[in-house]
């Protein structure tokens, strides 16, 4: 939109495209040259509508600043187990976590070259990390390879031990998370990849979208139906993040019951009972959403485990039984990097603990114990009796409660259990 003097008074021009919450307020304010000059309004006026126009305008940079001090990048990328903010560190870590999660050889991650830091290069996708050093550091998009293939077509490609993913918002492409395996990969762990990539993809292009705020906010000249535009699109990508949050979520959720073996969706159902209980209890709408994800999430570390370690009839070795029990850190630690999940790490943290106070990790007692972790913990119990497993068939539904009433007050909360048994 260009920006106009006429007769001594700043006018607006009209907007090609009008982005705001008054469509009519705005073309008036976008035409107010035509109006001066057929006599339509006076300069005053003019005049007036132009200080509107101001304060508009410090209304939108003011509700920038507040979405870019929340989505900013530090915010944004804490998604998996990296703590660094140089982005060499953060693709490195991405790559590694991934690899462990689905167990593939190597795992790459390729950024379209406008994503990245390096401006004179020719080639279109850079090597942002890996888990190996021999990959390829860039590729031109008219290679024939499932990168480049994968890149123009937005679509998962599949060729020769190779599948390559595509990072991308609804806006634009922004690269691909390429895995590496000599066996075929699981649909569970290939959708797991699928909502990393999806999340990647829009956090960076909310971080160009935020630097270019950036720029429009401290420009002087930069107009109202340009920080209309971009906080539309900064909140459109917002609210993509956060179903991509969710989704990613849930199937870290269902990875972790593949390779725990379950016939069922073990994480799943756990979540559904633990939200019924808190049904049942009277808890607010909030609580009872965190105790959900908490639910989805409090196996979560069993996702660093291979997959073998659950198909062994219950007998391990000293130092696989080590990687079972060290399981719950792992859990917290990836939790803790997920900003948008950070309130259900205490339950996750405390659902091994007893209610006589002999359970772990701080032995807390009773009602010390946060009723998520109490919820979860019953609710997680139950599931895994009633549920088939590779070494053992599922126990009735009765006998279960009669084992886990025998337990109140010594492994379970009374109010819990009763709740649990009213619920199913």
């Amino acid at each position: 939109m260009k920006k106009e003097e006429k007769n001594g008074v700043s006018l607006f021009s009209q907007s090609d495209s009008l982005i705001g919450s008054d469509p009519l307020e705005e073309i008036f304010a976008l035409n107010l040259g035509d109006f001066v000059a057929e006599n339509l309004i006076s300069k005053d006026l003019a005049q007036k509508i132009g200080k509107n126009e101001k304060d508009k305008k410090e209304s939108l940079i003011q509700q920038l600043k507040e979405l870019i001090s929340i989505y900013s990048l530090n915010n944004t990328l804490c998604v998996l187990t990296f703590n660094s903010k140089e982005e060499q560190a953060i693709y490195t870590s991405i790559t590694k976590a991934v690899s462990q999660m689905v167990e593939v050889s190597d795992c790459r991650i390729y950024l379209s070259y406008e994503f990245t830091n390096n401006e004179n290069t020719e080639n279109d996708l850079i090597l942002a990390g890996a888990t190996d050093n021999n990959a390829k550091k860039a590729l031109d998009l008219d290679e024939d390879t499932p990168i480049v293939k994968a890149f123009n077509s937005r679509e998962v490609v599949y060729d020769s031990g190779i599948t390559a993913i595509p990072m991308h918002s609804n806006i634009q492409i922004a690269g691909i998370i390429e895995l590496v395996s000599d066996k075929e990969i699981q649909p569970e762990f290939i959708e797991l990849v699928q909502s990393i990539a999806d999340l990647l993809g829009t956090s960076i292009m909310l971080q160009k979208r935020i630097d270019e705020a950036n720029v429009l906010i401290v420009e002087d000249f930069s107009h109202t139906s340009d920080l209309q535009h971009i906080r539309a699109e900064l909140t459109a990508l917002i609210g993509d993040l956060c179903d991509y949050q969710q989704n990613f979520v849930e199937n870290l959720a269902l990875a972790v019951d593949t390779k725990g073996q379950y016939k069922v969706s073990h994480s799943k159902n756990t979540a559904q009972l633990a939200r019924k209980i808190c049904k049942t209890l009277g808890l607010n709408e909030k609580t009872t959403d965190l105790i959900y994800y908490a639910g989805l999430l409090q196996n979560i570390g069993k996702i660093a485990i291979p997959e073998k370690l659950f198909a062994t009839n219950g007998k391990l070795s000293p130092e696989d039984l080590k990687k079972i029990q060290e399981q719950s850190n792992l859990g917290v630690q990836l939790l803790m990097n997920i900003n948008f999940l950070s309130e259900v790490v205490p339950y996750i943290t405390y659902k091994t603990e007893r209610y006589d106070g002999t359970g772990k990790p701080e032995g807390l007692k009773g009602q010390s114990i946060p009723l998520g972790s109490r919820i979860i913990a019953a609710a997680d119990s139950y599931c895994a009796m009633t549920s088939d497993r590779p070494y053992r068939k599922a126990m009735a539904k009765d006998k279960a409660i009669s084992i886990m009433k025998e337990e109140i007050n010594s492994k379970w909360d009374g109010a819990v259990i009763q709740a649990l048994e009213n619920s199913i």
